[in-house]
Formats: structure tokens, C-alpha cells, sequence
């Protein structure tokens, strides 16, 4: 603290038995009561000066009902804060939904890109199948299908679904693939080669 700090001080500047009691910020004036209980209000724009008695408070400085003057030492709730100073109808403005409606805009824009990245990276795309041969016919796989099942279904063996579905994974069918089955009198190894 510096020296001459105690000539800053409210008990040094003002008169015996007069205190501070608010500020008003509208008009930038600083407002006193005394001893009797006497009103006064400081010169525009300075924080000491020559005092003029008022009749009244302004509305932006409400009385203490509680008899708390310090307006420093006002009780406090239990989260810390003061209560916050009322209108001119008495009213106190306080924010709805407290500091999660602030953070809001910032969640939505964090959900809408999480869902975008899970759609057009983390969801599998479909691909139309390539259509099937013509001596084929096109067959799509139902739950608890498996590549030994859907060729005896359908009159053939499994080679010859392999060598016309190269590229099928039969540990790993799906319902709803799609597989081409060979034709019952069609010549699979004379038309798409043997690949066993």
C-alpha cells in the first residue's frame, strides 16, 4: 500500500457521520447519507466534492432493506454472487437456463459435426452391385444364409458360385448382399474361367 493511501479513504475525505451508500452510473454521481439519515448526492462526475442534499435515491440505487450500507459487505448466496439490483418495477433480470443457454450455439455446432463425420466416414456407403451375367440369376442373401445353402438351393455347387462371385467373402455375408447363382445347365468354367 502506498503512504498516502488513508487520504483516498471515505472516513478521511468525508464529514464525521456521513458515509457512501451507491453510485449511479447513469449520471456519474456517487450518493451519501448522514448521521440523521439525510441524503445527499456528490458533484457529476467526481468521487468527492461539495454535497447537495436530495429528497430521494435514484431508482438504480435501491435501499438496503436488510441494513447491509456497505453495498461490498451485502450477503452473498451460496454460489458466491450478490443478488443483482432491480429495475424500476422491482423486477431482478436473470439469466434463463444460467451459463448452459450460453454454451449451447457451441454444443450444436459440435453435435452437427460429430454426426456429419460418423455419416460420411464412420457409416458404411452402399454401392449399387454390378448386375449379374446373363447366365446367372441374381439372388439376395436372407439371415442365416450361407454360401454352401444358396448354392444346393439352387441346383449347383459351391465352386461354381465361387468362380461366378470372386470377390465374395462367405464368412462374412450379409442380408440383403446380393449373389449371382450360376444357371442349373449353364458351363461356368467355359464362360468365366476356372478360378477355384
Amino acid at each position: 500500500m502506498g503512504r498516502w493511501t488513508q487520504y483516498d479513504e471515505d472516513n478521511y475525505r468525508l464529514p464525521e457521520g456521513v458515509e457512501r451508500i451507491g453510485y449511479d452510473s447513469d449520471n456519474g454521481r456517487y450518493y451519501f447519507r448522514d448521521r440523521d439519515g439525510l441524503l445527499y448526492k456528490g458533484p457529476e462526475g467526481s468521487e468527492f466534492g461539495e454535497l447537495v442534499q436530495v429528497s430521494e435515491l435514484p431508482v438504480a440505487i435501491a435501499p438496503q432493506e436488510d441494513g447491509h450500507d456497505d453495498l461490498e459487505a451485502a450477503p452473498i448466496q451460496r454460489n458466491g454472487y450478490q443478488p443483482l439490483a432491480v429495475d424500476e418495477h422491482g423486477l431482478r433480470h436473470t439469466l434463463r437456463g444460467g451459463s448452459y443457454r450460453t454454451l449451447f450455439p457451441f454444443f450444436l455446432v459440435i453435435s452437427v459435426v460429430l454426426l456429419l463425420v460418423w455419416r460420411l466416414v464412420l457409416l458404411p456407403t452402399r454401392v449399387a452391385p454390378a448386375p449379374c451375367p446373363s447366365t446367372t440369376t441374381p439372388y439376395t442373401v436372407q439371415s442365416g444364409d450361407t454360401c454352401y445353402d444358396i448354392a444346393r438351393s439352387h441346383n449347383t455347387t459351391l465352386d461354381r458360385l465361387l468362380i461366378v462371385n470372386p470377390h465374395i467373402v462367405c464368412n462374412k455375408l450379409m442380408p440383403g448382399d446380393r449373389v449371382c447363382v450360376p444357371d442349373e445347365g449353364s458351363s461356368i468354367s467355359r464362360r468365366f474361367g476356372r478360378r477355384v
